[in-house]
């Protein structure tokens, strides 16, 4: 018979193949469950772990050691049957410390019942028995293989502590470097009344906005959507962030040779299946003229001043998967009282427990509502609006902006 380093009091393995498996609980046939329940509680410090009661009337409690899986079931069988005969008999369950003797006085003192104090074995252990209420006995056993394990389960449980807790503080580093790569203030404007938001889903994400001042009183505006989850996206988001920024002098005068650039750097700092959706508008405020080029994103709604809707689709492929990529410029003239909402898909594909998705549709019916609010208060109410309908629960970062036409 072969033998195993992985001690029998570990927790499972991840590489094993078979179905796992385990204990799920011993029961212990007891006289009554409340007054054995403080014994094991109070008295031995286990951890109550089911307590239910039943239309049948019968009771479901169980309790653990605070350092084990194995769960105990506290049984009160009815008089005259055969597990009745079994309250008190338990003899073999064994319990392990890396301190007997610490258990020992401690439980002593708590009133606990033992057979005799800790004693020396053959096998180089040391070990006593106790009873319960009801005279069911547990040994209780410590040798140094175990203690050395014990402690070797305890260290690594520390480093994981620490490792988790440094995983934490650099999380919260990255978010607030990150909260500073969103525009920290907005250029002025006659013409236009804009605000936007970002609300990530984890500590970072990889949705983006940004509003860039162009020069001679125009405005750049940007969303985009980088792939992936957490940290990679948000690295992801940063270096979009830094290109588009590095290269927004050309951008009013030559979009087009602006977004290659981006598209460029993009594809050639980043791995081959990354990519990002971006929108990108210049808005005149002279002119009211808003140019722009959708790179494969969400397309922005533009509610007119007598309510009909039009959609800036998009108008070239996504940022990054591309070395030869190219785009078109198109255009919108803007009117007092028209808005324009720019959105990622954390907006519409937010759902609730039904699976039902916000959608485009809530976002229209919620913006011809709010429409002549403030555009700070219409991007709060918007976005508290989705995570209401998703009972708070956020699966995707969510990003929006809001603009409207004086």
């Amino acid at each position: 018979m072969g033998t195993s380093s992985t001690p029998f009091w570990s927790s499972f393995r991840v590489d094993r193949q078979d179905p796992y498996l385990r204990i799920l609980c011993v029961d212990i046939f007891v006289r009554d469950q409340d007054r054995s329940l403080g014994f094991y509680v109070d008295q031995l410090g286990f951890r109550l772990i089911v307590d239910e009661s039943y239309e049948s009337g019968n009771r479901m409690l169980a309790v653990a050691p605070p350092d084990g899986n194995t769960v105990l079931r506290l049984v009160t069988p009815k008089r005259n049957s055969a597990d009745y005969k079994l309250i008190g008999r338990c003899r073999h369950a064994v319990l392990v410390t890396e301190d007997v003797m610490v258990k020992f006085e401690d439980w002593t003192k708590r009133g606990v019942h033992f057979h005799h104090p800790p004693q020396t074995t053959l096998w180089g252990g040391i070990f006593t028995r106790f009873d319960d209420l009801d005279g069911n006995s547990f040994s209780l056993v410590g040798r140094d293989d175990f203690v050395r394990e014990i402690e070797a389960q305890r260290r690594l449980a520390q480093e994981k502590l620490a490792a988790e807790q440094r995983t934490a503080q650099e999380l919260e580093i990255a978010k607030r470097v990150q909260a500073r790569l969103f525009p920290q203030t907005l250029p002025p404007l006659k013409t236009l009344e804009y605000a936007g938001i970002c609300i990530q889903a984890r500590e970072v994400g990889g949705d983006y906005y940004d509003f860039l001042d162009l020069g001679r009183k125009r405005l750049g505006i940007v969303i985009g959507d980088t792939s992936g989850k957490g940290i990679g996206a948000a690295l992801l988001m940063a270096n979009l962030q830094a290109n588009l920024r590095s290269q927004s002098a050309i951008a009013s005068d030559e979009p087009q040779r602006f977004l290659r650039s981006v598209n460029q750097l993009f594809y050639e700092n980043t791995t081959d299946s990354a990519y990002a959706t971006l929108f990108f508008g210049e808005y005149n405020d002279k002119t009211r003229i808003l140019r722009y080029v959708n790179c494969g994103h969400y397309a922005p709604l533009l509610l007119r001043g007598d309510n009909t809707l039009e959609r800036l689709n998009a108008s070239c492929t996504v940022l990054g998967l591309f070395r030869e990529w190219d785009c078109s410029v198109e255009e919108q003239q803007l009117f007092p009282g028209d808005v324009l909402v720019l959105y990622t898909d954390g907006i519409t594909e937010s759902f609730n427990d039904a699976g039902d998705e916000f959608a485009e549709e809530r976002l229209i019916e919620a913006l011809r509502r709010d429409r002549g609010q403030a555009a700070e208060t219409v991007v709060r109410a918007i976005v508290d609006e989705v995570q209401q309908f998703s009972h708070g629960e956020q699966h995707d970062d969510i990003t929006l902006i809001f603009a409207r036409c004086r």
